[in-house]
């Protein structure tokens, strides 16, 4: 650990503590009557459809969590079963394995008490909607689905069955994020008037290339075109064609479009898009978006551009918010996160204006270097002066820093089982992400700007 990073967690708030506060209830839904008979029981008896890279990734920070214990797999590709099996079977979760969902939900419904879907976008309606019904809660990986009408189909199931359905949007509940939205935005007002937003998600050829598999363990071809694929390509490179998922912004950009409204509190209002698929040619979906969002918010319009390409990483991913007082730049990435003071902004008795957030542990002062000032040496210099703003202040995050992206996320929803907390991320909230990724795909294939409708929105 970095000295900044244990300064932080030293100073800091800590994660527990944090998720605790008020501040920081989410959108929630009411918890069923169903779910407070988890609360009585030591364990949440778990089934995870899907066992693939991602689910794999939910299940290392599942088993984290006292009192989950997985019980049952579905998955389709015996490898993925085997491997599963096998470390679930290492932190000593002895599960039974299935290929179909269904026969895991008929054998097992009795015995789980929650479902984690992490199988391909087009599959998440019917997985996601026969688990509600069957009395289980929901954990379901973003996007809800690559179709608009199924997605809201899963939130009217939800609210049907009175069973939680949280969308794996985990930035909701990541502590950093929260922070920001409830500390430094909401409370302090440090950004003032937020009047635009940016953010990307930029991989490289490496991470975006396609995914092969072990040859001598491909699915059976019956059991493919049984689940819909015509392959092993599609099945291993599903989010890159049109009926499986929605490409490289339903992919990777939902996490980040998702918080651009909850952020400034506002409705999407239009899209424009510019897009293709111009260097995957194996792919159908668009490898490339750059997208302006319009929002309307309590303080006036914000304009949001968004660009997700995979031909390079230069710079990662992040999201800035940018406002007249001051602009906060957030990422999963620890190294990213900054907030900036405008440097206009008026000292309050010979100290930074933001000296009482600093006080209160909400924010730590950044030793960054800074250039030396140097007196304007001519006539055109003190000229070009005038143009220039005043050098901002750099200021960092003061939370602890987080190991893991899912597992705060995975938490709330198992503390929401419990009745101890509300879903940061519930089914309605999931939907409306939905409607403003899938949009921006139509907006690159219209090639014009798109409206949203209060009806656009309406489950």
């Amino acid at each position: 650990m970095s000295a900044t990073e244990k300064t932080r967690n030293d100073l800091g708030v800590s994660r527990r503590g944090f998720l605790k506060s008020t501040a920081v209830v989410g959108a929630g839904l009411a918890v069923a009557p169903t779910v407070l008979a988890a609360e009585a029981s030591a364990d949440i008896n778990v089934g995870i459809i899907g066992a693939g890279t991602q689910g794999r990734v939910l299940i290392e920070q599942a088993v984290k969590i006292p009192g989950i214990k997985f019980k049952a797999i579905a998955d389709i590709w015996d490898y993925s079963q085997r491997y599963t099996s096998r470390r679930l079977q290492a932190y000593g979760h002895e599960t039974n394995v299935y290929t179909d969902f269904a026969e895991m939900l008929e054998k097992e419904k009795q015995n789980l008490q929650a479902v984690i879907i992490a199988t391909p976008d087009f599959a998440h309606h019917e997985q996601a909607c026969a688990c509600l019904e069957a009395g289980l809660q929901v954990y379901c990986e973003k996007e809800m689905s690559n179709d608009l009408a199924k997605a809201k189909q899963m939130v009217q199931t939800a609210k049907k069955t009175g069973n939680l359905l949280q969308i794996g949007h985990q930035r909701r509940s990541n502590p950093r994020y929260l922070l920001a939205k409830h500390k430094l935005i909401d409370e302090a007002d440090l950004l003032g008037r937020i009047t635009h937003i940016y953010g990307q998600w930029n991989r490289s050829t490496a991470a975006s290339a396609p995914r092969g598999y072990p040859e001598k363990y491909p699915v059976d071809k019956a059991v493919l075109n049984k689940y819909g694929y015509e392959d092993m390509f599609q099945f291993r490179n599903w989010r890159f064609f049109w009926k499986y998922g929605g490409g490289a912004i339903e992919d990777i950009g939902s996490h980040q479009i998702d918080i651009f409204p909850w952020f400034v509190n506002g409705k999407a209002k239009s899209v424009q898009a510019s897009g293709g698929t111009d260097y995957w040619k194996e792919y159908e979906t668009f490898d490339n978006i750059l997208a302006i969002y319009e929002y309307e918010t309590p303080k006036g319009v914000v304009r949001a551009f968004y660009q997700t390409l995979t031909t390079t990483s230069a710079r990662g991913y992040f999201e800035s918010f940018m406002g007249d007082t001051g602009t906060l730049s957030i990422s999963e990435s620890p190294g990213q996160c900054r907030i900036y003071a405008e440097g206009h902004l008026p000292s309050v008795d010979g100290k930074h204006p933001w000296t009482p957030w600093v006080e209160k542990g909400y924010i730590l002062q950044a030793k960054e270097e800074e250039a030396a000032a140097e007196e304007p040496k001519s006539a055109a210099d003190q000229i070009m002066a005038i143009y220039k703003s005043p050098a901002p202040v750099a200021f960092l995050f003061n939370v602890e820093v987080e190991a893991s992206y899912h597992q705060p996320h995975i938490e709330n929803f198992f503390n929401a089982m419990r009745g101890k907390e509300k879903l940061n991320c519930p089914a309605e909230v999931g939907y409306e992400t939905a409607v403003m990724v899938l949009k921006a795909n139509e907006a690159v294939k219209a090639k014009k700007t798109l409206e949203f409708t209060e009806e656009d929105f309406k489950v």
